[in-house]
């Protein structure tokens, strides 16, 4: 591992590095880490328009069964930019909270685009008008983790309330299928703001129980295909009490 650039900012411990090895992987890759040494994004320097990490294609897997045709969407978490990036033609609204986070993506992983807002992307979310959105991506993560903000029934209803005809929110979290009352939590407060969801977990390695989860929510059943979901699995989650916002 090759460290490019290292940074502390007051929300992230960010690392940018160069790898030839990355999942299994072989090749000439570009990360992007924060401080709990997960890889927040990556490019593939010999095929910088391949999308590298699982999580991201499942995602636009999703977005592209469910919302095909949408004009405007609302993603809050910028990372490298991954997602926007695969639709230069299409509104795409990033909110991130670390300036600098925006900056490495541009320094050092291409991002073009001026779409990005520096701010809280909760409060960005809330001053977008209503019924303007069709589709909502969180993906935010800290050093603390996914703020618990982002994750709340209150937070969930401002974005259905922001979109038009049956809409979309994917929400990418850690966590566990099975024995995770957040994960509980957050699916109830998703499943009390929207008609339907529909939930999807990828270990983070071989026959372990923690990796990554995708939630997802919208006014019509999910949509998906097995063979585009990466190595996603659907689950049912357990039942939960609805994380709510804190008085």
């Amino acid at each position: 591992m090759h460290v490019i650039a290292r940074e502390k900012t007051p929300w992230n411990d960010i690392t940018v590095y160069e790898t030839g090895a990355l999942f299994g992987m072989t090749g000439r890759f570009r990360c992007l880490q924060f401080a709990d040494g997960a890889v927040q994004g990556a490019i593939d320097l010999k095929d910088p328009g391949r999308v590298v990490l699982e999580y991201p294609r499942a995602i636009l897997h999703l977005l592209g069964r469910n919302a095909p045709g949408f004009e405007r969407a609302f993603m809050i978490g910028h990372g490298i930019g991954t997602i926007p990036s695969q639709y230069p033609a299409r509104t795409f609204t990033v909110a991130e909270i670390d300036g600098r986070v925006a900056a490495i993506s541009r320094e050092y992983f291409g991002y073009p685009w001026d779409n990005i807002a520096i701010g809280d992307g909760r409060a960005l979310l809330e001053a977008e008008p209503p019924a303007s959105l069709d589709a909502v991506l969180i993906d935010a993560f800290t050093k603390d983790g996914t703020p618990v903000h982002l994750t709340t029934l209150e937070c969930f209803e401002a974005a259905a309330a922001r979109m038009r005809g049956p809409g979309l929110l994917i929400l990418n979290l850690t966590g566990r299928a099975r024995g995770d009352r957040r994960i509980a939590s957050v699916h109830a407060a998703l499943a009390l703001a929207f008609r339907h969801t529909a939930a999807f977990f990828l270990p983070a390695s071989p026959g372990r129980g923690y990796g990554n989860v995708l939630l997802a929510a919208g006014g019509r059943p999910i949509a998906f295909a097995p063979e585009g979901m990466a190595g996603f699995r659907p689950f049912v989650p357990e039942p939960g009490y609805a994380m709510r916002d804190r008085a």
